[in-house]
């Protein structure tokens, strides 16, 4: 009969149970612990987001939501650890046979012999494939309206990495903390959707107007018809089939105008590294290139002309 092993400190925001060792979904479970999509991502995110911000308002509602997201880090971390207690007890006392222990280690295809490894059956601010974590997984760029859109999306794609990992446990008690986690992205969705709708105007982002006679215009630049949608629908966008050669009315070209020292040093450098189009120069490649299999082909006698002795 198994042994409870329990995680002793402070209380969590949820309880975490499981079952039984699974160091490869631990592994997996490093997404959302030192991944792009991952808790600590979030909670830095908001975290430098609700510094910046000057609405008493966002700013709580940030600060609560980056200190939760650090919760859900403990969370998330603890069950890694759970996970790997029973791998991390037999690589730290070297209880199995060596092909044994690799064997454990290796297993299942996935890189669970770096947590193993190198961090000793303990969460590593790694994604599964063991990159490390990194600050540019922050979002942000200072805007509250484009910064709010950032999080609801940064939300929806944690809400969706739990549903994946939801669907390789067959542990309740990991699926059910998991449940929590993933139902905790949709309340947060919830928040930042509503802080974003509460800012009267929150499009276009930022103060500029946009430049109107582009602002509601669709360009077709594929080769065939676009199937058309409310995303380019004539009521809501002038739809231009063929916008050539510039949509501003000149030709496409780029140019600039250069101080005439550097106009000559520019005609004086084109002159010098120019291409002649009349030449056919000899190559390498030339020089070892394999002739073509046709060619050799061609040179062959055919079987049917050899004569007799």
């Amino acid at each position: 009969m198994g042994v409870s092993y329990v995680q002793t400190g402070a209380e969590r925001q949820h309880t975490v149970r499981v079952a039984g060792p699974n160091p490869g979904l631990a592994n997996l479970l490093l997404e959302q612990f030192g991944g792009p999509q991952g808790e600590l991502a979030a909670a830095c995110q908001y975290f430098t987001q609700g510094l910046g911000d000057n609405d008493p308002g966002r700013k709580d509602m940030l600060m609560d939501i980056a200190t939760e997201e650090l919760s859900h880090l403990e969370i998330i971390g603890s069950l890694v650890v759970m996970l790997n207690k029973g791998a991390k007890g037999d690589l730290a006392e070297c209880t199995d046979k060596e092909g044994d222990l690799y064997r454990s280690i290796t297993g299942n295809g996935n890189d669970r012999h770096l947590t193993s490894l190198l961090y000793g059956g303990g969460p590593a601010l790694t994604n599964s494939a063991g990159i490390p974590w990194t600050a540019a997984y922050v979002d942000s760029i200072g805007e509250v309206t484009a910064d709010l859109r950032s999080n609801i999306a940064a939300e929806a794609r944690a809400k969706i990495l739990y549903e994946r990992l939801i669907n390789l446990t067959d542990d309740p008690g990991v699926k059910e903390t998991l449940g929590f986690l993933m139902t905790r992205e949709v309340a947060h969705q919830i928040s930042f959707e509503k802080a974003l709708y509460s800012i009267s105007n929150n499009f276009p982002p930022g103060k500029l107007p946009p430049i109107e006679k582009y602002a509601t215009v669709y360009y077709n630049m594929s080769d065939s018809d676009n199937v058309r949608g409310s995303w380019n629908a004539d009521e809501n966008f002038t739809y231009v089939s063929d916008p050539q050669p510039a949509v501003d009315g000149g030709d496409g070209s780029a140019s600039v105008t250069l101080p005439a020292d550097q106009q000559a040093n520019s005609d004086q450098l084109l002159q010098r590294t120019a291409s002649d189009p009349d030449i056919n120069p000899v190559t390498g490649t030339d020089l070892g290139a394999v002739p073509p299999i046709e060619n050799t082909l061609a040179k062959k006698e055919p079987a049917g002309d050899k004569g007799t002795d």
